[in-house]
């Protein structure tokens, strides 16, 4: 008979953690995980990128925040505030297709980290849940439930 064969109760403590774990890992699909990793924290992004914007235009409220709030040291505030308002938009997008879901999160990533750093050095939590997310994608790619996937640009 093998430990695998045997009942839970005649594994000990630490067959039956590693019986549970096992399961547990079956049950959740990957996929899924993948998916969840893309679309929950591609929405903050596109959320945010629609606070930016006015109709077709970047609103004038983020022309203030960019260049008094998040002003950045080295990249001029007006170039900040077109670049974070068409990366939020685009590699959210493309995050939620699974497009290009690696560069997308690698751009994220930078851009997380830049807030991170520069702009809200005190939320590194939050900071840190969108990173954790990216970290997954890049690691383990956006599943089969992706266009990636689909046009044959992931296995």
């Amino acid at each position: 008979m093998t430990e695998s064969s045997l009942p839970p109760a005649a594994l000990g403590l630490r067959g039956r953690v590693q019986a549970l774990n096992a399961l547990i890992g079956r049950l959740l699909p990957k996929d899924l995980v993948g998916l969840a990793a893309r679309v929950f924290v591609a929405w903050v992004f596109f959320l945010s990128g629609q606070t930016k914007v006015d109709g077709f235009a970047i609103a004038d409220s983020t022309w203030f925040l960019f260049e008094h709030e998040y002003a950045l040291p080295i990249i001029p505030s007006a170039l900040a505030a077109v670049m974070a308002t068409i990366a939020e938009h685009v590699f959210s997008v493309l995050l939620i297709a699974g497009l290009f879901t690696r560069l997308s999160a690698l751009a994220l990533l930078g851009m997380t980290l830049v807030i991170q750093i520069f702009v809200y050095p005190n939320a590194w939590v939050t900071h840190g849940l969108w990173a954790a997310s990216f970290l997954v994608l890049l690691a383990y790619g956006p599943g089969r439930l992706s266009l990636d996937r689909l046009l044959g640009l992931e296995r």
